[in-house]
């Protein structure tokens, strides 16, 4: 028996090569202690010297196999790290990155599969299906860059500027109510009874119609200030009332709505006016410039580029670059029908409720209509029901 320790370059001991029964007759078996007696021999110095070169040389592969699993490992850990400081910055979309990577590489697997279609003859190794997991999970980095506010933004107005329009919608509420009070009172100091009762009646009834003024007031600002999936409304009515004033404390006339507070409410689609689209859009940049700075692999060097497209559209009308379906890969192509199923389908989205899968099918449907999405690879993704996928993650 031959053995010899297997170290790495710090002479520490990771394993053992071991040799067993030196034969004279490398064919011979060895069948019985007397065959052994006659076969066995001892292991000579130069075997000796071939083995502990043999074992530093398995020590070496060893060793680099551990270090490969250690940065693989590394890296598995500063994605998830990355992932978390996304989710933290914006716990509304908690868990989008992760579905997104898994839809994505399940409908690269889907593709993997297609007997035919143009996409049949494309096939994803193991090491591309990596990278896509990574686009997938690392494609929001980016939003770490968007201010915090604008992120989170649920409905049209901020938190504290709906907090002042009701505090607005109170004081002209209650100025009507002493206005009231007032002038029953100045009635009564200058005519006292005679004919209280008939103006009383009349001051009521204006009375009431400017109390429901003002509650028409509040209910139309606060169902103005519900986003919308698509683009509807025509806010005359808010406009309307936006032309109307009250006096302040100090006596001067004052709009029932600030330009600020108009313009934030007669956003037609979604939370955010055209300042704040184009900030929140600028996460796919920041996502880029920071995937840039990463020393990726050969195997992994697309990963940058695949996160960077994944709001484009194929017909030019997509962002940050406004390319065409020529110049965005088909793993951003997956990427971009992952991502727009999942931001339709989630339910933790403040600024709207989440829609049903047919639905959100039907809307994604009309894009692949308007040229926007790739018809083939949503019809896998449909076909291959993709998106029960998540029904494993837990979502």
């Amino acid at each position: 028996m031959l053995t010899v320790p297997m170290k790495n370059h710090k002479s520490e001991i990771i394993g053992a090569l071991q040799l067993i029964n030196r034969k004279r007759d490398p064919g011979a078996v060895l069948t019985s202690p007397e065959v052994v007696e006659q076969q066995v021999i001892p292991f000579s110095r130069r075997t000796v010297e071939i083995v502990n070169a043999l074992a530093s040389q398995a020590a070496v592969s060893i060793e680099n196999s551990l270090l490969y699993e250690d940065i693989e490992r590394l890296f598995e850990g500063f994605v998830t790290a990355a992932v978390t400081a996304i989710e933290q910055r914006d716990p509304t979309t908690f868990g989008h990155s992760g579905r997104v990577a898994t839809m994505t590489v399940g409908l690269a697997e889907v593709v993997d599969r297609a007997g035919d279609g143009p996409y049949r003859a494309v096939a994803f190794t193991r090491e591309q299906i990596k990278e896509i997991r990574y686009a997938g999970l690392l494609h929001d980095f980016g939003k770490v860059g968007v201010r915090e506010q604008v992120l989170v933004k649920a409905k049209k107005l901020y938190p504290p500027d709906l907090a002042l329009l009701k505090s607005r919608y109170a004081f002209i509420r209650r100025t009507a109510e002493a206005e009231y009070h007032r002038r029953r009172a100045d009635w009564l100091l200058a005519n006292r009874r005679e004919g209280y009762e008939t103006f009383v009646a009349s001051l009521d009834d204006a009375h009431r119609r400017e109390l429901e003024d003002c509650e028409r007031f509040l209910k139309t600002v606060l169902q103005a200030n519900e986003p919308t999936l698509l683009a509807e409304g025509s806010f005359e009515e808010l406009l309307a009332l936006a032309e109307r004033r009250f006096t302040d404390i100090d006596g001067n006339a004052q709009p029932y709505l600030s330009d600020d507070e108009v313009r934030f409410l007669t956003i037609r689609k979604g939370s955010l006016d055209d300042a704040e689209r184009l900030e929140i859009e600028s996460h796919v940049s920041h996502t880029y410039r920071f995937l840039l700075q990463i020393p990726w692999t050969k195997e992994l060097s697309q990963i940058p580029l695949i996160a960077y497209g994944h709001h484009e559209k194929l017909d030019g009308k997509g962002y940050p670059r406004k390319v065409k379906a020529q110049e965005i890969p088909i793993q951003t192509r997956m990427m971009t029908i992952s991502d727009i199923f999942d931001a339709l389908t989630a339910a933790d989205r403040p600024y709207k409720r989440a829609v049903p899968l047919q639905r959100a099918l039907d809307i994604m449907r009309d894009e692949v209509k308007g040229g926007m999405l790739d018809s083939d690879l949503f019809q896998l993704f449909v076909e291959g029901k993709v998106f029960e996928r998540l029904n494993d993650t837990g979502r």
